[in-house]
């Protein structure tokens, strides 16, 4: 008969199968997470041309409500003081709509260069123009 000792032995994991298995995940882990990092950029260039659209429909919104553009996006989301409190509507806005992915406020032109309103956001870098990840992305 054996002894509970030598059971013990058979059912824990030695430490080169602990070794075998840290070196395994290690490597599919550096197999896999650079193809995920390249997607963040990805993802946040798309969330931004959702935001801006939704803030562009936004400020249409002002326009159609109000006879005027708003002069900033903050007018979006806060009652200006030329609108009386009893035809202010409520926003559909919340001022976090107003930040680009990048943790940057949406540059926002009245009139604008491209149309009756520009908005845009420079992107990663924050800097005009660029490419990929660093392109601006723009409502024109």
């Amino acid at each position: 008969m054996r002894s509970g000792k030598s059971r013990r032995r058979r059912t824990a994991f030695t430490m080169v199968e602990i070794i075998v298995v840290v070196i395994i995940i290690s490597v599919l882990a550096a197999m896999i997470i650079p193809r995920f990092i390249g997607r963040v950029g990805e993802a946040k260039q798309s969330t931004a041309k959702q935001q801006l659209a939704e803030i562009e429909k936004a400020v249409d919104m002002f326009h159609y409500d109000y006879g005027r553009y708003p002069v900033t996006l903050e007018d979006l989301v806060t009652r200006p003081s030329d609108i009386p409190e009893e035809k202010w509507k409520v926003p559909t806005l919340k001022p976090k709509h107003l930040v680009d992915p990048w943790d940057r406020p949406y540059q926002y032109r009245v009139p604008g260069d491209h149309g009756p309103v520009d908005i845009f956001s420079f992107g990663a870098d924050g800097q005009e123009g660029g490419d990929g990840d660093n392109a601006d992305v723009v409502n024109w």
